[in-house]
């Protein structure tokens, strides 16, 4: 009985210790701002920074939605590393150079993801999709032709949010007439995990998007929606498609996979960087088990992509981006089986991570871990104080024998 007390004492002990470690390894903290950058007399001319000041480095993640939606990664070796814009060149049809990093050379390590268009096909006809045939699809939105609502009213810089909200103006069909697309942005100061569904696990290296269509009329009975996302990788690196499965829903009930796409590090000191999601989505802004949307996504494309311009990946990387660097898309679909949720909501969601270093990784909470080790302790302890039961009652037998001679 005492040995398997001790055994028990011992896992919870180790559980503890398992637990202070992760606490420590959360508790690295940035200095986090995030704000809009001015200069600009078009209020439609959009550009976020957020800039994360950590030990001897800055990360800059700037976001725009001047053309196609997009976000530009920079990591810097320097802790006083500033975000440099020449709006009248930004603005121009010829906007390469126009975003930069101060002071020259601080840059060890750029990316970009653009979202670029949403897609809407025919989800009575997914195996057709499934084949990569056309027939299901209707004409794509374009995201670089969007009309962006001016992203400085929805700025919270306690909370570190703000959302670029956008209308499709050539809609032939009268889609958004009172319908939107929006994409939500989320800094973080330190790691942790967000309360609401699909409570995405984040480190202090990383920032967070969420991708909304808000009452877009569907042009068909059984319609289901598609996000391209388009990486731009430096040459000579590029990104690799991963799934990540685990045997745990705890966090996000019923979904097993985390998909990501993550780069090739460059050295150890910056890692690699990664854009990273669960296969779902939701149909309310409660998000909840109910009204979950399986999504799926398809194989990594690399072979002659080129980036659809304008967008700040231009002013920032230059011209002959196509040549010059590593571009890669994905599609990734909403709906199934489930996805008549959007059609009686009108609304989806869905998140994605993305940052620097080694992707967050999810594992089990202590709750479940001392569930185990109390599940896996008892059997052992009750066939410990079994063992000893019999024992005694055998040593007991023994000394109770009287020979008859």
């Amino acid at each position: 009985m005492v040995r398997g007390g001790r055994a028990l004492l011992a896992g919870l002990w180790l559980l503890a210790s398992v637990s202070c470690l992760r606490g420590a390894a959360a508790g690295y903290r940035r200095k986090v701002t995030l704000q809009s950058v001015p200069g600009s007399n078009s209020s439609s001319a959009n550009l976020l920074h957020v800039r994360a000041v950590g030990r001897n480095n800055t990360l800059h993640y700037v976001w725009s939605s001047i053309g196609a939606p997009t976000v530009l990664l920079l990591y810097t070796r320097s802790e006083s590393s500033a975000l440099r814009v020449n709006w009248t060149k930004l603005l121009s049809a010829s906007p390469a150079g126009a975003i930069w990093i101060e002071p020259p050379g601080s840059v060890v390590y750029s990316t970009a993801v653009v979202f670029t268009k949403v897609f809407e096909y025919n989800g009575a006809n997914v195996s057709a999709l499934s084949k990569g045939q056309e027939e299901p699809f209707y004409a794509p939105y374009d995201l670089a032709g969007f009309s962006w609502q001016s992203v400085n009213h929805t700025v919270n810089q306690t909370a570190l949010t703000a959302k670029f909200q956008g209308v499709d103006t050539s809609d032939p069909g009268g889609a958004f007439h009172n319908g939107t697309i929006s994409f939500q942005v989320t800094a973080y100061e330190q790691g942790g995990r967000d309360g609401p569904l699909p409570r995405l696990l984040h480190t202090a290296n990383s920032s967070k998007v969420e991708f909304i269509m808000d009452n877009v009329a569907p042009r068909g009975n059984s319609s289901r929606f598609m996000l391209e996302v388009v990486t731009v990788e430096e040459k000579g690196g590029r990104k690799r498609l991963q799934s990540v499965r685990s045997i745990d829903d705890e966090y996000t009930p019923t979904i097993f996979e985390m998909a990501q796409l993550v780069s090739e590090p460059r050295n150890d000191s910056i890692g690699p960087s990664f854009f990273q999601w669960k296969t779902t989505a939701y149909g309310s802004r409660e998000a909840s088990r109910e009204n979950a949307i399986r999504c799926r996504y398809h194989p990594l494309q690399t072979a002659n992509r080129t980036l659809p311009g304008p967008s700040i990946a231009h002013a920032y990387f230059g011209e002959g981006l196509d040549r010059s660097h590593h571009i890669a898309a994905i599609n990734i679909s909403f709906g199934g089986e489930d996805g008549e949720v959007y059609a009686e909501k009108g609304y989806l969601s869905w998140s994605a991570l993305l940052g620097f270093g080694t992707p967050p990784k999810d594992a089990f909470s202590p709750l479940v871990m001392a569930i185990v080790v109390v599940a896996l302790g008892t059997p052992v302890v009750l066939l410990l104080v079994g063992g000893l039961v019999v024992l005694f009652a055998r040593r007991k037998r023994r000394s109770q024998y009287e020979p008859i001679n």
